[in-house]
Parts: C-alpha cells; structure tokens; sequence
C-alpha cells in the first residue's frame, strides 16, 4: 500500500519494515492537545528507539500539508504518513467510521507485528512501546 509522507513523497507501507523495526503511532488528528502529547512523548525518546533498531513513524488522516506544518511546529524528527481514506488505519483494524483509534503497533524487522494497544492513554503509548521492545532484548 503507497501513502505518502509529510512532504508528500509517496511511502511504500509494505516495505518500511525490511531493514529495521518500526512503531506505528495512529493519532486521531495532527495538532490537538491528546495527540500532540502523544507525538511529542514519541519524539522526546526517539534517540532510543533508534538505538534499538526502530523507526517511528505517526499515522493520521490529515493531509500531508497539515501533517508537514505540526511536524515543523512540535520539531518532530520521524516521518508522518498521511491517510486520508484510512487505508492502512483501517487494516491495522484502528478505524472507526470516519475516526481514527488512537493506538500504536510496534513490527519487528520483516514486518511481523509483535505488540499492538488499541486505545492507548496519549502519555502512555510512548513509553509502552519503547518497554516491550527493552523486553524484547531481554527475552532474546
């Protein structure tokens, strides 16, 4: 499935998990109070979630342009998708109508989903995610 990103530039969902774990964080709209604290609670611990091999991506329904101008204005450092019909929302199964569940999935390199929350607290979801995968290491 192709979206595109914050700069419009089109993203192949499919593969963005061939190289490296990635954490989805579906938000219901860029820039309101719930959901810029959950961004922002993402990109105060992005650093660690890189040094663990994974990449964060946020996912909502606005457009590129809306998503480009919260990305400048929160200074977030990882790539937003944009899903306007709710296609990617949708089969992670976080749709709702025409509403987006606020939740996170965290894949591992090849694309496997390991963890999904499904709804997740804006504050917690961050630190939920980057704690299954600290366990992950742990257990291997």
């Amino acid at each position: 499935m192709t979206l595109k990103n914050e700069k419009g530039e089109d993203i192949d969902t499919g593969s963005i998990a061939a190289e490296k774990g990635v954490v989805l964080f579906l938000v219901p709209k860029a820039d309101t109070p719930g959901c810029t604290t959950q961004a922002c609670g993402f990109r105060d611990i992005w650093q660690e979630f890189s040094s663990l091999d994974y990449d964060v991506y946020g996912v909502s329904a606005d457009s590129s342009t809306a998503q480009s101008k919260w990305q400048t204005k929160k200074e977030l450092p990882f790539p937003l998708i944009s899903d306007p019909k709710r296609s990617l929302i949708g089969v992670l199964g976080a749709g709702e109508g025409n509403k987006t569940k606020r939740s996170h999935f965290v894949f591992e390199k090849g694309g496997k989903l390991l963890d999904k929350k499904m709804p997740v607290k804006p504050a917690d979801s961050p630190r939920l995610a980057l704690e299954f995968i600290k366990g992950l290491r742990l257990s291997e």
